[in-house]
C-alpha cells in the first residue's frame, strides 16, 4: 500500500452530487455538515455541463465535447457546452474557496474515471470511445492532464487542505464484462482486458501524487482487487449491493490498508433508521470477517449509498447529517 494508507480520512462524507442549483448553498451545507471531511458538491440539476460526464469532459485537455441528442460527443474545438461546464465548475470552486477559509484537513473532489468516461463519450461516428483502443488511450491521457490542473487549482484555492481525489467508475464492471451496448443497442462492445483496464486506471490515479485516491462505484460486483492493484487507497460502494462473495476481497482490502467508503444511507427520499441501525450491517460484516472491532473507525468512512441528485433538498440535508451521526455510532460502539 502507498504512503497514503496512513492518511487521516474523516469518519463521514458525501459521494458527490446534490439536488438544486445554488453552488453557495450546496457548499455551505457540505462544509457545515462535514467539518472534518467536506467535498466539492456537484449540482447536475443545472443541466448539461453540470452532470458528471459533462463536468469531467470540461476538464479534458486538448479534447472537447458537445451535447448531441444521443449524449456527449467528442468534437474538434471548445464550444458553448465546454464553456458552460467550465463556468459552472469555476462557480463551484469560488464557493468552495469562500467557505473553506482557514480549513486544514481532508477535502474530497470528484471526477469521472477513464472507463466510465470512455463508455459515455461518443466518437464522431456515434459509437462510444470505448470501441476504439486508441481513443481510450487519448482520453485517459487527456483526463490525467486535466485532473492534474484541476487539483492544482483546488490546492491553490484551499492551501490548507489535504486533497482526496475520487474517481467515479459506475460503468467499470460493465466495461470489464462486455455489457456496454453499442449505439444501435443490438450488440455490446467487446470486454476490455482486465490488465489494460488496470494499467489505464493506475496511470490516471497516479496523477494525484500529493494525496490518496478513492474509486467509487454504486453498481453491483465492484472489482475490489483490480482497484486495489491499480493503486486505489479507498473504495466507495453501495453497501446494500454487497454479497458474501465479496467477503474475501473486502477482508483483504481492510488488512491491506484500503479505506472502505461504505454507502449505508439511502440516496433517495425515504425514512431513515436510527444512526446505529444504519451501520448495523457494517458491524455484522466485521464480525463475519473476524476483523478486530477496534479497526472499524480507522478503516471505514460512512457515506450515502450514491449521489443525492435525485433526492429532495430537505432529504439530502438530512441524509448527510445522518452519515455523521452513523459514523459517530460506529466509533462509539464498534461492537
Amino acid at each position: 500500500m502507498s504512503e497514503n494508507s496512513q492518511f487521516r480520512f474523516g469518519a463521514a462524507t458525501g459521494v458527490g452530487s446534490l439536488p438544486g442549483g445554488d453552488a453557495r448553498e450546496a457548499v455551505k451545507t457540505v462544509t457545515g455538515t462535514f467539518e472534518d471531511f467536506p467535498f466539492l458538491p456537484e449540482l447536475p440539476g443545472r443541466g448539461p455541463g453540470a452532470d458528471m460526464i459533462g463536468r469531467t469532459a470540461g476538464m479534458l485537455v486538448d479534447l472537447y465535447a458537445r451535447v448531441e441528442p444521443s449524449g456527449w460527443r467528442i468534437g474538434d474545438r471548445p464550444g458553448r457546452d465546454t464553456k458552460r461546464a467550465r463556468s459552472w465548475l469555476g462557480e463551484d470552486l469560488d464557493a468552495l474557496e469562500e467557505f473553506t477559509q482557514g480549513y486544514e484537513g481532508p477535502l474530497k473532489v470528484q471526477a469521472v474515471g477513464p472507463w466510465t468516461l470512455a463508455a459515455a463519450l461518443e466518437l464522431r461516428n456515434g459509437e462510444a470511445a470505448l470501441s476504439d483502443p486508441g481513443a481510450c488511450r487519448d482520453l485517459a491521457a487527456s483526463l490525467g492532464e486535466g485532473l492534474r490542473l484541476h487539483l492544482a487549482d483546488v490546492r491553490r484555492r484551499v492551501p490548507g487542505a489535504q486533497l482526496v481525489l475520487q474517481l467515479d467508475e459506475p460503468t467499470l464492471t460493465a466495461v470489464l464484462r462486455g455489457r456496454v451496448k453499442t449505439a444501435s443497442g443490438y450488440r455490446t462492445h467487446r470486454a476490455v482486458d482486465r490488465q489494460v483496464a488496470e494499467a489505464t486506471l493506475r496511470d490516471v490515479l497516479g496523477v494525484h501524487t500529493g494525496g490518496p485516491v478513492v474509486v467509487h462505484s454504486c453498481a453491483p460486483d465492484v472489482p475490489f482487487e483490480l482497484l486495489r492493484r491499480a493503486g486505489a487507497d479507498g473504495i466507495a460502494f453501495d453497501f446494500s449491493l454487497l454479497t458474501e462473495r465479496d467477503d474475501e476481497a473486502i477482508g483483504e482490502a481492510v488488512e491491506g490498508g484500503t479505506r472502505l467508503f461504505t454507502g449505508v444511507v439511502p440516496s433517495v427520499d425515504g425514512p431513515l433508521s436510527d444512526p446505529a441501525g444504519s451501520v448495523m450491517g457494517v458491524r455484522t460484516l466485521w464480525r463475519r470477517l473476524g476483523l478486530l472491532p477496534g479497526l472499524l473507525a480507522d478503516a471505514v468512512t460512512v457515506t450515502p449509498s450514491c449521489g443525492l441528485a435525485g433526492a429532495s433538498p430537505a432529504y439530502a440535508r438530512k441524509a448527510l447529517a445522518h452519515c455523521v451521526r452513523a459514523a459517530r455510532s460506529l466509533a462509539d460502539n464498534p461492537e
